[in-house]
């Protein structure tokens, strides 16, 4: 070939020395020391709250399993959790006032403090920098150092010489700000803690009678708040140049509802889907709708039992709605588009929350007197998956990490 070919026989030299060089350069490329694991995705993973065994489930969302647990974690019995931005580590609130950081990977506590007698949630900063604690007893917000858990700022709730109010409805901000609402002192305030050992407070008053929850809208821009001792709720437009607070949706509250009232509806449950905002009636049987533009109501769904949860599929084409005692054992599906129940589930008895994976295929189903968690398909409604879990409660998957106000 060579003797039909002859300036082959010229370029093999420079062919060599390159493929040496080539393999040379391989052959130089540092090592790293780090182990292996730290650098595995986490976005497909998620916690489930053992509430009965104060212990948390390790789940992967893709191979629908349970890959370990996390023990010791106090009492879960109205716990909520937060993620830090690398989604491996995961902040829970436990009710008697523990603040716990764990990894995911590792299954494992990696600090703790008692920061609280009796606290019912938290949230992350904008930059995953600072860990807030909402308390109950006492009265009012701690910060804390989401590396360390280093407390750097305490600010009671004392809206009075020496009275101090629960504190409810704490969520994050833009702008390393958080929001909250004092249900005994009917105010909402602002924590600005750009520096957290210097705190600067916004300080909202006569909002409405006992604010018991409250939530921020998916694009950070509404906080409403509501209101347990009156109908209505309290908003504020938080892009306004002078932030003030409105009522809106006179009548939604407690004092005219013509059911009784077996267990207040979630506000973190409220599903908003295009334009509009689908909420739990309270005490009623429906599922009301509201325009998000004006804040008006522009509908109303029938529905089995008292809503508890009415939550949005990512794409906003469904919302998935639980219920209060006697119907706890159901799940409905709401066609966003036809404003109709298309779908109606019983996963287990005392159904407490739902948790969609990131893209909506699936839903997963806590079912605490069943001792299960059930995954199902959104589309065919089939059930995907059981999974074994001692009286589990709340589902909170890592994808809520780049999420505002959960």
């Amino acid at each position: 070939m060579n003797k039909k070919r002859p300036w082959l026989k010229g370029l093999w030299p420079a062919v060599s020395a390159l493929l040496l060089s080539l393999l040379g350069a391989c052959a130089t490329v540092p090592q790293t020391s780090t182990p292996v694991t730290r650098w595995l995705g986490t976005g497909d993973l998620g916690l489930v709250v053992e509430r009965a065994d104060g212990r948390l489930q390790v789940v992967n969302t893709s191979s629908r399993s349970v890959l370990g647990r996390i023990e010791g974690l106090g009492d879960l019995s109205h716990a909520s959790i937060v993620y830090a931005r690398d989604g491996l580590h995961a902040y829970v609130f436990g009710r008697d006032g523990a603040l716990s950081k764990v990894n995911l990977g590792e299954r494992r506590i990696v600090a703790r403090v008692q920061q609280a007698g009796n606290s019912i949630g938290g949230a992350i900063s904008q930059d995953g920098r600072l860990v807030v604690a909402q308390n109950y007893q006492p009265g009012g917000i701690k910060v804390f150092d989401a590396q360390t858990l280093q407390l750097l700022a305490d600010i009671p709730a004392e809206y009075a010489p020496g009275k101090f109010s629960r504190v409810v409805g704490l969520a994050d901000l833009p702008g390393q700000r958080f929001i909250y609402a004092l249900f005994d002192a009917d105010e909402i305030w602002i924590a600005d803690l750009a520096d957290p050992r210097a705190p600067k407070l916004q300080k909202f008053r006569h909002i409405g009678r006992q604010p018991y929850d409250a939530l921020v809208t998916p694009d950070g821009r509404h906080y409403i708040a509501g209101l347990f001792g009156e109908d209505g709720l309290a908003k504020i437009d938080l892009w306004a140049a002078e932030p003030r607070v409105e009522r809106i949706l006179g009548g939604y509250g407690r004092g005219q509802e013509p059911l009784p009232v077996f267990k207040m509806p979630h506000l973190r449950g409220w599903a908003v889907a295009g334009r509009h905002a689908y909420l739990p009636a309270i005490g009623r049987h429906e599922v009301l709708v509201v325009d998000t533009e004006t804040w008006r109501e522009v509908g109303r769904i029938p529905v089995q039992g008292q809503p508890v949860f009415v939550m949005a599929r990512p794409d906003g084409r469904q919302v998935w709605v639980n219920f209060a005692v006697p119907d706890y054992d159901r799940v409905q599906v709401i066609d966003t588009q036809t404003r109709q129940i298309v779908q109606t589930l019983s996963p287990g008895k005392a159904v407490l929350h739902m948790e969609f994976t990131p893209r909506g295929e699936a839903v997963w189903i806590s079912s605490r007197d069943a001792n299960r968690v059930s995954v199902i398909d959104t589309t065919s409604f089939a059930t995907m998956a059981t999974l074994e879990s001692a009286s589990p409660s709340g589902i909170f998957f890592t994808s809520r990490a780049g999420k505002v106000g959960l």
